[in-house]
């Protein structure tokens, strides 16, 4: 699956291979000793982090989601490739922002290690004014109060994944980020931290590429745009991204991944094509979706495939794709596969008081629009360059 992945993006190299066994001893040593709690453990990143953890043997390793399948799915699944292990592994069914929580925190703290993965990650969630809403305060508020509640437990270092669409963000869930990101300058005063920013994650859940296994499990066309170059990892390769950061990050490090802008971006059309290929069809391009629908089982029947592909004209949909901004200090030295973005504690106080109040208040008025919340943005991101063309994904196929 690993090797299929990479073909389909481009790539026949894992990226992080090299420092993750240079890196091994040390890895291995520092999890056996350790507890660890994994907060959004079970969504695509998520997984792929419990699953680095847990083969290299934790002394605790505790996994919080929202999703009472997906726990299930993961504990089948580590059950099935990992075996057991030596330590104390645990899911539970948690929202991460309820009393019950922090009665798990209360009880079974302090963890040594605390990794958020949990987020609202796509850009179409600013489409409508609740669903943003509830975007800012799962990316924005509930790491804060997660960080807050296990630091006081006695958390050593407090790891949250943040995105590439935080440089230079264009759309309303990269400015989440990059506001996040903004409060853990604050909180690391007082808390290590790091993050870090990758890439789209290839077949995560949600995604296009996930969406690409949906299509063809239920004989549907595919659609893809033509001139969105996007970089991907793999599950896995997001997971050991985040492993070590969250291990080996010094205060306020963001990881990035080192990648080639000639190797590595590719379209979803390209991807969509290599897909259909590698499974025995011929992709046939139609000229609406109608057409593509209506074609199905006519091209199946004859080895091609129905697809539509198009330019892209959605909200937030940025051209190119870059891990950090040109006023932001770099170490490319210290990892051979990972660079990393050396922050200083530089926040405004103020500032982020008045957007937390501000949220607030919208919040206890009951009703908002979405120019309440962009307008708070402004104030914490008067350069955000918000794209809206008031197109969104849910209106194509």
């Amino acid at each position: 699956m690993a090797d299929s992945t990479l073909k389909l993006i481009g790539r026949t190299e894992e990226l992080f291979s090299s420092d993750v066994f240079d890196l091994g001893d040390v890895l291995g040593k520092e999890v056996r000793s350790s507890k660890f709690l994994v907060i959004g453990g079970a969504g695509s990143i998520g997984q792929a982090v419990v699953g680095a953890i847990f083969k290299r043997d934790p002394k605790t390793l505790h996994v919080v989601d929202i999703s009472e399948n997906n726990l299930v799915e993961l504990v089948r699944d580590i059950r099935s490739t990992e075996g057991y292990g030596s330590g104390d592994f645990r899911t539970f069914a948690l929202d991460c922002g309820c009393i019950e929580f922090e009665a798990l925190i209360t009880a079974e703290g302090p963890y040594d290690y605390v990794f958020n993965l949990s987020a609202l990650k796509h850009v179409r969630s600013e489409s409508d004014p609740y669903t943003l809403m509830r975007m800012i305060m799962t990316n924005v508020f509930n790491t804060i109060k997660t960080l807050r509640l296990t630091k006081n437990m006695g958390a050593r270092k407090y790891f949250c994944v943040s995105t590439d669409k935080a440089a230079n963000p264009v759309n309303m869930m990269g400015a989440s980020k990059r506001i996040m990101e903004m409060f853990l300058m604050r909180e690391s005063l007082t808390q290590n931290i790091s993050m870090a920013r990758f890439a789209n994650v290839a077949f995560s859940d949600g995604s296009l590429l996930y969406g690409f296994n949906q299509r063809f499990a239920k004989r549907q066309p595919l659609a893809a745009p033509t001139d969105v170059r996007r970089y991907f990892v793999t599950p896995q390769e997001s997971g050991e991204l985040c492993l070590l950061s969250g291990l080996l990050g010094e205060n306020r490090d963001i990881f990035f991944p080192k990648l080639s802008e000639k190797l590595h971006l590719i379209t979803f059309s390209e991807i969509a094509v290599r897909y259909l290929r590698e499974r025995g069809y011929e992709p046939y391009e139609c000229e609406s979706e109608d057409e593509a629908r209506e074609r199905v089982e006519e091209l199946i029947a004859n080895k091609k495939w129905p697809c539509y592909f198009f330019k892209s004209n959605t909200t937030g949909e940025k051209d190119f794709e870059e891990f950090f901004t040109d006023n932001e200090n770099l170490d490319m030295e210290r990892f051979e596969t990972v660079g990393i973005i050396k922050n200083q504690p530089n926040f405004d106080e103020t500032k982020l008081d008045d957007f937390m109040d501000g949220i607030e208040a919208i919040r206890n008025k009951g009703t908002w629009t979405k120019d309440d919340i962009v307008k708070l943005y402004f104030s914490l991101l008067p350069e955000f360059a918000h794209k809206e063309t008031g197109k969104y994904l849910d209106q194509r196929m």
